[in-house]
């Protein structure tokens, strides 16, 4: 390396901080929205529809509370940005609601928050694939049969991308959340300047869902319609989660994209919701609410086809917003010895690659048991978010109480009255979804906080045995002796005997005999050679009659293993070429390796040789 000259009389360099090189790899504000809040802006297509459905049960006096009950919803998400801003604000490790729970609510409560939040987003994977999949089939039926398969290459396709970096994965959904975005405020714009449909084409001779003779509607169904409503709040917590994907200065980045999130979702819905009453819609069989406005809108033609396509395609997509968030959440549970270490560990472009093959493992087990049927999985879907929601509000108020800094009062009355709506939003989604199969999560729930613990006592038992956080005796040599198994004579042997030398003051080499006529010919042939070669090592022959390979030379170990010595066995392997060619070892190593490792305390060491 050259060294710089410096002119007389010239300044000094001021020596600059090396960049980030895994900036680069890390999402801006804009390219955070569309990899962390596909999930939440995929939520419009069902969102104002989960609410028509509840609503038509008291007919169409019952529809007309629709913007009502969307208005409340549409105030909640306003809550839930800003609390989640100020969550970014203090707390720009990541981590949402699992963070702001273990800083004021205690351990037993953030791993209620993590589990819920593990559980919500692998559900999301599942829900957004079989959604998206299911447009697909609704369009071209003949695909129907084959739903299960097109979930999974939908998965594996999603999956790939999010291996390649997360900044890799928001600029290929970047395209199709803009055309989705643009069609769906295109067609409330056009809606808000017709008086009356411009066609109904798409539910012309669907039955309608609307109940006759109803005429009053009560609390109870108003509730049951706003915590319905609230499924489409899903996601709106993915950027809190992953604050550290983004770019230098983070949390104002990540604090940007929530707003931009909330601000585009709010319209969307509020509009919505303004057609469903301006078109007098009613929810019919077999046709979305979203292709009714769309119909209604813009007419049956190719701008309606636009919407249904781009819906199709977002909804498949917005699992990426799980691929955002959980794996940094998993590195955070990884970090507090919650989950195995390797959660913990990044690749070489900012990408958790653990987290992100966990994930898909999971998911694909899901959509296997549901057969790609998205009815078998959304009631236990968007309970675990409202768990999540509300810790983090509770949460948020205790670090009001407790920091008391300008315009604490306020705060603290924000997150109380969203802990307080969200709150009742989960009691009342879990309750009403019960016995359709949301039981399964209220189990779920507290055997995954148990695993948690259960990982965290292991670590803290092997951290016990190791002396973690003591300061540890001072080293000392021991007299060190070298095993090397061989089977016979080969620029391997002389390799591995070089590196025995190399690493201990005695070499001994081993080789297993067996009575059999042949192998005692063998034998003889080797003992032979090796006199002739005379490496200065001994050969030492362990007889085993039951033609074992591992149990002689771990025997042996064990004999060796005297007080005061450190024994090595060294195992000498060719590495092949090419990868294929593993296949034509004969896995002696391994066996010799396995057996040592299970009744022995010496040390292992694989030489990998590599002939030119």
């Amino acid at each position: 390396m050259s060294v710089p000259t410096i002119e007389p009389g010239a300044k000094k360099p001021v020596p600059e901080e090396p960049p980030d090189a895994g900036e680069r790899h890390r999402l801006t504000a804009v390219t955070g929205l569309a990899a962390l809040s596909l999930d939440a802006m995929a939520s419009v297509a069902y969102g104002p529809e989960a609410i028509v459905l509840v609503l038509a049960a008291a007919g169409a006096h019952g529809l007309g509370f629709t913007l009502p009950v969307t208005l409340a919803i549409a105030a909640l998400l306003a809550v839930l940005v800003a609390s989640y801003r100020q969550v970014i604000a203090a707390f720009p490790d990541g981590g949402g609601s699992y963070a702001v729970a273990k800083a004021h609510l205690g351990r037993r409560t953030s791993l209620v928050a993590a589990g819920s939040l593990v559980l919500d987003y692998v559900l999301n994977v599942a829900v957004a694939v079989t959604a998206g999949v299911a447009a697909l089939t609704s369009a071209f039926p003949a695909l129907y049969g084959e739903r299960l398969w097109l979930c999974l290459a939908v998965l594996v396709v999603i999956t790939a991308v999010n291996l390649r970096g997360i900044v890799e994965s928001a600029r290929v959904f970047i395209v199709p959340t803009v055309v989705f975005v643009a069609s769906i405020l295109a067609l409330i714009a056009v809606g808000l300047f017709r008086s009356a449909p411009v066609s109904t084409a798409a539910a012309d001779g669907h039955a309608s869902v609307l109940a006759d003779n109803a005429t009053t509607v009560g609390a109870l169904l108003l509730l049951k319609a706003f915590a319905s409503g609230c499924s489409a709040l899903t996601g709106v917590e993915a950027i809190a989660n992953a604050v550290p994907s983004f770019r230098a200065p983070r949390a104002r980045r990540a604090q940007h994209a929530e707003v931009a999130l909330g601000a585009v979702l709010g319209v969307m819905l509020i509009g919505l919701s303004v057609l469903i009453s301006r078109f007098h819609l009613q929810p019919v069989e077999g046709v979305t609410v979203l292709a009714q406005l769309a119909d209604a809108s813009l007419g049956h033609n190719a701008g309606f086809y636009v919407v249904q396509f781009a819906t199709m395609i977002l909804l498949a997509l917005s699992a990426n917003t799980s691929f955002g968030g959980l794996p940094v959440l998993l590195k955070l549970l990884a970090r507090d010895h919650y989950l195995p270490h390797v959660f913990a560990l990044k690749a070489d472009r900012q990408v958790h690659r653990h987290g992100v093959l966990a994930l898909a493992l999971v998911s694909a087990a899901l959509l296997v048991f549901s057969g790609g049927d998205t009815n078998t999985l959304v009631p236990l879907f968007a309970i675990g978010v409202f768990v999540g929601f509300t810790i983090a509000q509770i949460g948020m108020v205790r670090h009001w109480c407790l920091e008391r800094g300008t315009r604490w009062r306020g705060k603290t009355v924000l997150n109380g009255l969203g802990a307080l709506l969200t709150g009742v939003s989960a009691v009342v989604v879990t309750v009403t979804k019960f016995h359709d199969g949301a039981w399964l999560i209220v189990i779920a729930l507290p055997l995954l906080v148990l695993a948690f613990e259960a990982v965290r006592r292991a670590y803290a038992r092997i951290g016990e045995r190791l002396g973690v956080g003591r300061v540890p005796d001072p080293p000392h040599r021991d007299r060190s002796v070298v095993i090397v198994p061989v089977s016979g004579l080969s620029r391997l042997t002389g390799e591995a005997l070089g590196a025995a030398a190399s690493l201990g003051d005695e070499v001994r080499a081993v080789t297993v005999c067996y009575p059999d006529a042949e192998d005692r010919a063998q034998a003889h042939a080797l003992e032979r050679a090796w006199a002739e070669w005379n490496p200065g090592v001994e050969l030492i022959s362990l007889p085993s009659a039951h033609r074992s390979l591992g149990r002689p030379i771990a025997d042996y170990v064990r004999a060796a293993a005297e007080p005061g010595t450190r024994v090595t066995v060294l195992i000498p392997e060719v590495e092949p070429e090419r990868l294929w060619q593993r296949l034509l070892q004969n896995q002696r190593g391994a066996v010799v390796a396995h057996a040592v490792r299970r009744d022995t305390d010496a040390v292992i060491c694989r030489l990998r040789f590599r002939p030119a």
